[in-house]
């Protein structure tokens, strides 16, 4: 009987691709997918490396020595390099230490823990740093007004619109990244260096020291390279917090090339940089994760015994509510303070309540209004279209259809590797000229979003169809169905959990979208995130609280319903 490889070796002879009957009819439909992949990657990336080396006479660097040369370009630099440095380190900090308590130890309330740790996660950057404006604003900041009722002081506690302030908010918003790959892999490390250390004699903390971080390094390093990348590509944060104390990133800076009059060439230039260090981190960081000589021989079959904090769980417990309370319970308070309140700056008692705030944003405000209609409809459109192509390129990569297939991969991972504010000045380039202009529509926003979110849908269908045996589409195709039917009928049905769970999480990335959203919506294809930035400069604070609070209600019923949903599957597995 020949076997599957000479199966294949012979269909290539006779023109047969791997995976496909020759010519059949769901070929054009692979292929389209393929291609349509390919384009939506390589037009904006070769507008940008275009844009930036060409000018009125020709060829040319002169872009780019404009932008390493003149002052206020080197400084949003030199502050973006320092600002992730640090929110990198303090994302470690934290991550770090909250997945050691959390999977190591026997802190109670590891569950709730956990939860707060991914509220922390879906809340918006740009919404995190404007619910600290109405913190630590120096004068009008209800901590700072607090701290001044408590010590009679002139002074502010902190202020939030400083390089220490802006760090900090990002780092509030980038370490549950580090916190995830840091769990994971504490779960997996075995006690029985970490028991033949206390054997020896070696304190709690010392054994975490000696034995559990150097396991864990080269985690936090990834995580690390993770919260740097995080902080490199985001514009919200430093736009609001940074700004108004004349503090420029390169996200920024780019941002200001689209004023008017725009300077799209500079705007490639400064891009590019930004571009090539993302993917040389992203290169480093999969390096590093890929050694294995930090791993224990018995790390993955070896006990997990917990760490036991005796007298010190209480004050580490309260620790780590204070902690997560500066992420999660005090930016949530205030924003729901703010929706509430006539004056938000004042207590909240029956004279200063109101729900005005809530009509007039969801009600009377016309961009408000037409910003969330665009917004859900983007949201399901790009979810729907992202899913549906996520889910061929998946199967494409997956059944090694035809060859080559494998290299689409790294185009559907491509969009990791490129900031978003780097893909809208690609996007901006290639669709305001013929001959296809998308700018001035919502259309572009729908290519911008479906380009960025396409690893979170290819991701997702990847790893479900990895899960599912090929030998039901064997059968389907044995009595005459091609590649696309079996796929319909047969291995969607079955993947049916995760490709819903990719759906949800390309909707909540698109409606809480900003960097791209900023520099490629117009006046009638405004989302939330944009109308937030903008209601922020107009001071509407309890308009923006409740589109904010509404950003966020959204987000968590999706969360909560494929939490549910994977949970009834394994159930139904099970049974």
């Amino acid at each position: 009987m020949p076997t599957a490889g000479t199966q294949t070796i012979a269909g290539a002879r006779t023109g047969r691709w791997p995976g496909l009957k020759s010519w059949e009819p769901s070929l054009p439909v692979w292929l389209g997918a393929a291609a349509f992949l390919v384009c939506l990657m390589v037009f904006p990336l070769g507008a940008i490396f275009k844009a930036s080396l060409w000018a009125e006479s020709g060829f040319n660097f002169h872009n780019y020595v404009e932008v390493f040369t003149h002052g206020p370009y080197l400084a949003a630099i030199l502050n973006t390099v320092v600002i992730s440095l640090w929110v990198g380190l303090i994302s470690v900090v934290i991550g770090g230490l909250l997945a050691w308590l959390v999977t190591r130890t026997d802190l109670p309330w590891k569950k709730t823990i956990r939860a707060l740790v991914m509220a922390s996660f879906v809340t918006p950057p740009f919404l995190g740093a404007f619910a600290w404006t109405l913190l630590a604003g120096p004068n009008a900041g209800l901590l700072n007004k607090l701290y001044r009722s408590m010590t009679g002081s002139e002074e502010a506690l902190f202020n939030v619109f400083t390089m220490s302030g802006l760090i900090l908010v990002m780092a509030l918003y980038s370490f549950p990244y580090v916190f995830s790959m840091i769990a994971n892999v504490c779960e997996l490390i075995s006690s029985d260096l970490e028991d033949a250390a206390v054997i020896l004699g070696a304190r709690k903390l010392r054994t975490a020291w000696t034995i559990t971080l150097p396991l864990a390094l080269p985690a936090l390093v990834g995580g690390f390279i993770v919260a740097f990348l995080q902080s490199l590509s985001l514009f919200g944060t430093p736009a609001i917090l940074g700004l108004p104390a004349g503090i420029h990133t390169i996200t920024t800076q780019i941002w200001t090339f689209f004023q008017y009059p725009p300077r799209l060439d500079l705007a490639a230039a400064f891009s590019v940089p930004l571009l090539i260090a993302t993917m040389a981190l992203i290169a480093l960081q999969k390096k590093i994760l890929g050694r294995r000589g930090f791993s224990t021989v018995a790390g993955k079959g070896g006990q997990r015994r917990l760490v036991r904090l005796g007298w010190g769980k209480l004050p580490v417990l309260l620790f780590v509510i204070c902690l997560l309370a500066l992420s999660v319970f005090l930016p949530y308070w205030i924003l729901l303070k703010a929706a509430l309140s006539k004056a938000w700056a004042q207590p909240l008692d029956w004279d200063n309540f109101t729900l005005n705030n809530f009509s007039f944003a969801l009600f009377q405000f016309s961009d408000t209004r037409g910003a969330i209609v665009n917004t859900f409809k983007l949201g399901i459109l790009t979810a729907t279209a992202g899913t549906l192509v996520a889910t061929l390129i998946a199967y494409i990569t997956n059944r090694n259809l035809f060859p080559g297939s494998r290299y689409l991969t790294f185009f559907a991972l491509a969009p990791l590797v490129i900031p978003g504010v780097v893909l809208a000045v690609g996007l901006f380039i290639v669709y305001t000229q013929p001959p296809i202009v998308l700018y001035g529509t919502i259309w572009i926003l729908f290519v911008a979003y479906l380009t960025k979110e396409m690893p979170v849908g290819f991701a997702q269908a990847e790893s479900t169809f990895k899960s599912i045996h090929t030998e039901l589409e064997d059968a389907s195709r044995i009595i005459g169905a091609n590649r696309l039917m079996s796929l319909k009928d047969i291995t969607a049905p079955l993947a049916r959990s995760g490709l819903i769970a990719a759906w949800c999480f390309i909707f909540i990335g698109v409606i809480r979208e900003l960097s791209v959203s900023i520099l490629l919506f117009a006046p009638k294809s405004k989302v939330v995130s944009v109308v937030i930035f903008d209601l922020k400069e107009e001071g509407q604070i309890g308009a923006i609280s409740v589109m904010g609070i509404l950003l966020l209600a959204v987000s968590f019923v999706i969360i909560l319903g494929v939490r549910w949903m994977m949970d009834r599957e394994v159930v139904a597995t099970r049974e």
